[in-house]
């Protein structure tokens, strides 16, 4: 009977040290967790999720800019009839 009551204590510990850290970590394992699934869904794409208001690496200049240099810098082609030496 006490190897029974042993165990029985033993698992109790166990459930409550896991619970307790589950409590005091709760916010770094839930992006944790997140980030597991967004990794394991095949059909997530972090290009569909971006947001030019707080992504640092968001494109700086884009081709909705009003400024006419910078559209026609990017809508310019690569001209190869030069050849590099």
């Amino acid at each position: 009977m006490a190897a029974i009551t042993s165990a029985l204590i033993a698992i109790a510990g166990v459930v409550l040290g896991w619970i307790a850290i589950e409590i005091a970590c709760k916010p770094c394992l839930e992006r944790g967790r997140e980030a597991i699934d967004r990794s394991l869904n095949p059909d997530y794409d972090p290009d569909d999720a971006v947001s030019n208001n707080n992504n640092i690496r968001a494109p700086l200049i884009t081709s909705e800019s009003n400024d006419p240099v910078v559209v026609a810098s990017s809508t310019a082609s690569y001209d190869s009839s030069v050849k590099p030496i």
